[in-house]
This record gives C-alpha cells, sequence and structure tokens, in this order.
C-alpha cells in the first residue's frame, strides 16, 4: 500500500485483514462442504441444458428435482445423470430432462465402472462448458485491445424498462452520451425465483428479468455502440437471489463484464435463507472468477436503513468479508468493485468532510480494487435543484477520493426509468466535474491531525471492534442480531433454505473441480480423478 494520506496504522489494518478471515472461515467451510439445487443446476447449465417446458419452467429444474428425489443431492447431480445418459435411450440431457419431468426416467447413484464411465462424461460436459467460458473471456480481451478501454472512473449507468427490446435503444443512446458501464437490473422479485426464465422477455416491474437471451440481446447491442464510439462498453446485471449460481454461469457464457454479487445483500433486503445465500456465493464467485468477471458488492444498502454515520464500520467491515470470500473464491483485487455510498444527511454539519473520510478510508483500505460508489439516494427529497447539486458534490467527492466505478445520479431519483433528458443532464453533471476535477486526487491531502483524517481511523478503530466481536460470536449470529442494514435475519430463516443440503463424501460436481484446480489458460482435457 502507498503513503497513508489518513495516516492509518499498517499493523491495524492487516489486524482488520486477518479478523475479517478468521470470521468468514466457519462460512468458507459451510460452503466447501455443502451444495443447494441452484449450483447443481448451474453444473446442467454449464453441460449445455437450456429451454423450458410449456409452462415456462426450466429444463434443468425438471432434471435437478427428479434426481433430487430419487437419489437426494448430497451427492451432487453429476453421476446420476450422466449414469442415466450412458445407460439410458437418451441422446442428450434435453431428452433425459424430457423424460424425467414426465416421470419416465430412473436416477441410481452408480458404483464401480460405471460410476467412473459417469465421472468422465460429466467432466467432459462440464469442461466444455468452462471452455465456451474462457472463449468469451478472451473475447472481451481481444475487443478491449481493439476499441480501447476507458479510464476510470468509469461511468456506470441503469437502464430498466422492463422491456428489453425498449432497454436497448436506450442503453445504446447513454452510451453515445457517454456511459462506461451498463446495468440492466432485474425486475422486481426476480431474486426470490428459484427459476430462471427463458427467452427474451418484455414485461417487468422496475427492471428486466434476467435471462439467456435477454443477456445475448444486450451484449449484441452493446459490442454495435463499442464499435460506433470507439470504446469498450461494458454490461453488468445481477448474481443473485436463489438462482445466484446459474445467472453467473449464463453470464459467463453470454460475455457479461459485471455482476452485482455480494456476500449479504440477498439474506438482509430480501430474506434469502443466509446458508443457502453462501454456498450459492462461493460457486458463483468461482465462475466470475474465470470468466473475468468484475463483482459489485452491496455495502451502499445498508447506509439506505442505517444511519451513514454511525454504520460507518459496518461497510468496512463487509468490504472486508466480501474481499476474504472474494479471494478465496479466486477472484483477485482487479475484480472486487467493493460498493460503498454517499448517504450521509446533507444537514449535518460537515457532511461532505465526513463523505471524503469515509471514501478515502475505502479508498486506502483496498487501493487495487475498482470500488464502485454509488450516489445519494436516502436523502433526495424531491427538489431536483438540491438534488443535482448534491449528485455534483458525490462526483466531486468521487474524483477527489480516486474512486472507480462512478454511478450515475439522477435528479428524480427514486423514478426506475427516468425521462432519457434527465438521464443526459445527470450524465453532463459527470462529464462536467470529471473534466474540471478529474485529477484533484493528486492534490488532495487531508491534515494528518485534521477532521478528515481523524475521522477514517476513528472508523476504522471501531471496524476492528466489531470484527472482534464477529469472530467470537459467529458471523451468522450477527446477521441475526441486525448488525448490518439494522434488519435480523435468522440463521435459518429465509427462503430457500430447503435446497440446501450436506455433502456427502463421495459428493461429485465436475465444475467445482475444474475450477478450484485449473486457471483459464490450463488444459480442460487433464485426466480425470477416479
Amino acid at each position: 500500500m502507498s503513503l497513508s494520506k489518513l495516516g492509518l496504522d499498517p499493523q491495524t489494518v492487516a489486524r482488520a485483514r486477518r479478523l475479517a478471515a478468521r470470521a468468514a472461515e466457519p462460512i468458507i467451510e459451510l460452503a466447501r462442504t455443502h451444495t443447494t439445487v441452484s449450483v447443481e443446476r448451474a453444473l446442467l447449465r454449464l453441460a449445455g441444458l437450456s429451454g423450458a417446458d410449456q409452462a415456462g419452467m426450466p429444463w434443468v429444474n425438471h432434471l435437478a428435482e427428479a434426481v433430487r428425489a430419487q437419489v437426494g443431492l448430497e451427492h451432487g447431480v453429476a453421476l446420476p445423470v450422466w449414469d442415466a445418459l450412458l445407460n439410458g435411450p437418451y441422446g442428450d440431457l434435453r431428452a433425459l430432462a424430457e423424460a424425467a419431468a414426465a416421470g419416465k426416467a430412473s436416477f441410481r447413484l452408480p458404483a464401480g465402472e460405471d460410476a467412473r464411465a459417469a465421472r468422465h462424461a460429466a467432466h467432459r460436459a462440464a469442461a466444455a462448458g468452462i471452455a465456451r467460458i474462457d472463449a468469451r473471456r478472451a473475447e472481451r480481451e481481444r475487443l478491449l485491445a481493439r476499441l480501447g478501454d476507458p479510464p476510470h472512473p468509469w461511468i456506470y449507468l441503469i437502464v430498466a424498462t422492463g422491456d428489453i427490446y425498449e432497454d436497448i435503444p436506450q442503453a445504446q443512446a447513454a452510451a453515445r452520451e457517454g456511459a462506461d458501464v451498463i446495468a440492466v437490473i432485474r425486475s422486481t422479485g426476480q431474486s426470490l425465483m428459484d427459476y430462471v426464465p427463458e427467452g427474451a422477455t418484455r414485461e417487468g416491474y422496475a427492471g428486466t428479468y434476467a435471462t439467456a437471451e435477454n443477456f445475448r440481446l444486450m451484449r449484441q447491442a452493446l459490442d454495435e455502440v463499442s464499435a460506433e464510439v470507439g470504446r469498450y462498453v461494458r454490461l453488468t446485471n445481477y448474481a443473485s437471489g436463489l438462482c445466484m449460481p446459474e445467472i453467473a454461469t449464463l453470464a459467463g457464457l453470454e460475455r457479461l463484464d459485471m455482476m452485482l454479487n455480494d456476500c449479504m445483500y440477498g439474506i438482509i433486503f430480501r430474506d434469502i435463507n443466509p446458508r443457502r445465500t453462501f454456498i450459492d456465493q462461493r460457486f458463483s464467485r468461482q465462475i466470475h472468477a474465470r470468466a473475468g468477471i468484475v463483482i459489485n458488492t452491496g455495502e451502499d444498502n445498508y447506509l439506505t436503513t442505517a444511519d451513514a454515520v454511525e454504520a460507518a464500520c459496518t461497510v468496512i467491515v463487509s468490504q472486508l468479508l466480501n474481499e476474504r470470500f472474494a479471494h478465496e473464491a479466486g477472484l483477485g483485487d482487479a475484480q472486487l468493485g467493493l460498493g460503498h455510498a454517499f448517504e450521509i444527511d446533507p444537514s449535518l454539519p460537515d457532511s461532505f468532510r465526513l463523505e471524503l473520510a469515509h471514501a478515502q478510508l475505502v479508498r486506502e483500505l483496498f487501493p487495487n480494487a475498482p470500488l464502485k460508489y454509488m450516489p445519494p439516494t436516502r436523502h433526495m427529497t424531491g427538489n431536483i435543484f438540491a438534488g443535482y447539486l448534491l449528485d455534483a458534490f458525490f462526483n466531486l467527492a468521487g474524483m477527489m477520493t480516486g474512486q472507480s466505478i462512478i454511478l450515475v445520479g439522477m435528479m428524480t431519483e427514486g423514478i426506475h426509468t427516468p425521462w432519457l433528458a434527465d438521464r443526459d443532464l445527470a450524465l453532463e453533471n459527470v462529464r462536467y466535474v470529471r473534466t474540471a476535477a478529474g485529477k484533484l486526487a493528486e492534490d488532495f491531502q487531508p491534515r494528518p491531525d485534521g477532521f478528515i483524517a481523524q475521522r477514517a481511523r476513528r472508523v476504522l478503530a471501531e471496524s476492528v471492534e466489531l470484527l472482534e466481536r464477529i469472530c467470537d460470536d459467529g458471523l451468522l449470529k450477527a446477521i441475526a442480531d441486525g448488525t448490518f442494514g439494522v434488519t435480523r435475519r435468522p440463521p435459518d430463516g429465509g427462503k430457500g433454505g430447503d435446497g440446501v443440503a450436506e455433502r456427502a463424501d463421495d459428493y461429485y460436481n465436475p465444475a467445482i473441480d475444474i475450477l478450484e484446480s485449473t486457471r483459464p489458460a490450463d488444459r480442460h482435457d487433464a485426466e480425470v480423478p477416479a
């Protein structure tokens, strides 16, 4: 780490990271020793199974549920599924899934030579899917080399009409006006659906459904406008909720560039079972690591339900935990779009100095991470002139503290689909501040014992104290006590807990084996363990 502008004690920073690793380890062990229905369905998607029945239920759901009913999930779906393929009259996964949906397929846990054959076949299928993800990553790298990568901070703008065919022209217009990242947020409630819809969708509330076809259509549209504007325009969506591993897999296959993927957001704000969330998260981040996708975490959300001054240390603690979980799953610092926000009550004296202290602290704690800075939302009153000014202060804070990704604030905050003219004004605000003050971080030097530096050191000290308590009590208890975002979520509560299974000794998932043992450049036809 370079010399701290805030005078942070390196030993305190190191202690915070050690405590975060201790707090995270029981959760990592939980994720290593359990699986979920969505992790197993993600394997089937990697192997090429897609499509849905006439009612819209995906074939991966039908197949995974049939295996679960007959054999259980604790062994994984790989061996029962590929054993059935090798020994039955089914030509491919789709035919097997259709038979399973009709109650006409039988599954068993094979042994001996049958198990070895099923293992090899499942490994080859998973490796083919991961090879497709590798190819999409290489495709991104070629486009970045040819078109150019915009400098930080990247301007991040949300498009979410509910209709993918309306999202596309709006996203292209935003790119022409300077947006570097287009976020297509999901339709409200999709995170609670335990299946991924199929095809292009034209109806969604406060967002557009995350589907493979919607991903493909938007990626194609942004590739077209990237060539037009002469820079690579990134695409992001949400890998969270009950289908986190599957959506992450689809994102890798369709070359998305960023995914919202937070360790606690679904638990706190969507009441998804904590164990389900952490298990799903580990697999999804392994996929993100392989695909070269930058994750965006959700610490900004805590400050919409908790006081941004009093709860500042919870943001830092969550970021340190997110960093540890991400590193363990294989993500590098360059993929850690850790989130934080400009959410202090503007009527509070010295509010801007407090914001600078918090933003600079995050920047110094994670110097190599592409930090995502979120605009004010909680204290936007509907006064569009005051809101526009507050967004300008947010943009200025981002420039002064060297943030990497700036989400565009809207003076009509709270309207999910603002007028194009509002987006244009918001982009103009960012462009002005970036042009006028884009290098201000070089000159921003808080006084060593001034208000900003002292506030930052105090928040770091409070973060260490909170991490010590979490290490003593456990992260699941801390979540249950409402430590993050005020909301209390018990370990055994929430949605989707019935989709969790403890792995048996003979559990096998070839995708996990490949992701944990190879890198993108490694061969995929390595010997399969017996």
